[in-house]
C-alpha cells in the first residue's frame, strides 16, 4: 500500500512537470521547438499512470473511502477548471471547442461510470 501511494504520488508529479513544460508562456523552460519531442514523453507517463489508475484494488472500507473522496476532489477540481476557462474565454468571445469537449466527456464519463456501477455493484 505504501509503496504503491508513493509511485502514484511520484508519477503524478511528473505528469504535472510535463504538462507545465507545455504551458510554458515565456519560454523559459523548454523552447517552443522541443514541444513534439515532449508528446511521447507525456503519452507514456500517462500510460503509466493510467496502469496504476486501473490497475489499484484497495484493501479495505477506509482505503477504499480514501481513494473515493480523491477521486471525488479530482472530478471537482477538473469541472471547476474547465468551467473557469470556459468562462474567461467566453469574455474574449474566443471559447475554445476543446473545454466544451473536455467537460462534455468527463460529464458522460460520470453517468456513464453511475450506470455502470449501478448495474454491476
Amino acid at each position: 500500500m505504501k509503496k504503491n501511494f508513493l509511485v502514484e504520488i511520484i508519477i503524478s508529479a511528473a505528469l504535472i512537470i510535463i504538462l507545465l513544460f507545455f504551458i510554458n508562456p515565456l519560454g523559459l523552460l523548454i523552447p517552443m521547438q522541443m514541444h513534439p519531442f515532449m508528446v511521447p514523453f507525456l503519452i507514456l507517463i500517462f500510460v503509466v499512470f493510467s496502469a496504476l489508475l486501473w490497475g489499484e484494488a484497495p484493501g479495505d472500507e477506509r482505503e477504499s473511502l480514501h481513494k473515493f473522496i480523491a477521486s471525488r476532489f479530482a472530478y471537482f477540481a477538473g469541472v471547476l477548471a474547465l468551467i473557469i476557462g470556459i468562462v474567461s474565454q467566453s469574455f474574449k468571445s474566443e471559447i475554445d471547442p476543446f473545454l466544451i469537449i473536455a467537460i462534455c466527456v468527463m460529464l458522460l464519463a460520470k453517468i456513464l461510470g453511475l450506470i455502470y456501477g449501478h448495474f454491476k455493484h
